[in-house]
């Protein structure tokens, strides 16, 4: 997995879109992704060309109809490296830092 790949597809907001709708309807095809989005068809084959090399999106051809689904793996690994960062004493105590800054504001 390409770290670098997964933040860049991440990077874009209609990118983003594409995986929120993917997470609501898994397995939709490039027409059912392409409704309601302001974009052209061949933008929105483009985004998932990236999440796919981000392997954030795989694809599987049906008949004449390529379904794309969502692959959480990737975010999920890249999380979970950031978070082990920071073991649960110093989570807890970032956590009351925030809390107190949000309270006092």
């Amino acid at each position: 997995m390409d770290r670098d790949a997964v933040f860049g597809a991440l990077a874009d907001a209609n990118r983003r879109l594409i995986l929120d709708r993917l997470m609501a309807r898994n397995g939709q095809s490039l027409v059912e992704l392409c409704a309601g989005m302001d974009m052209s068809r061949q933008a929105v084959s483009k985004h998932i060309a990236v999440l796919e090399a981000a392997e954030l999106v795989l694809s599987i051809r049906q008949g004449r109809t390529r379904r794309h689904y969502l692959n959480p793996v990737p975010i999920h690994a890249e999380a979970m490296r950031w978070l082990k960062r920071f073991d649960n004493a110093r989570l807890i105590n970032l956590a009351d830092i925030e809390a107190a800054r949000t309270a006092a504001s």
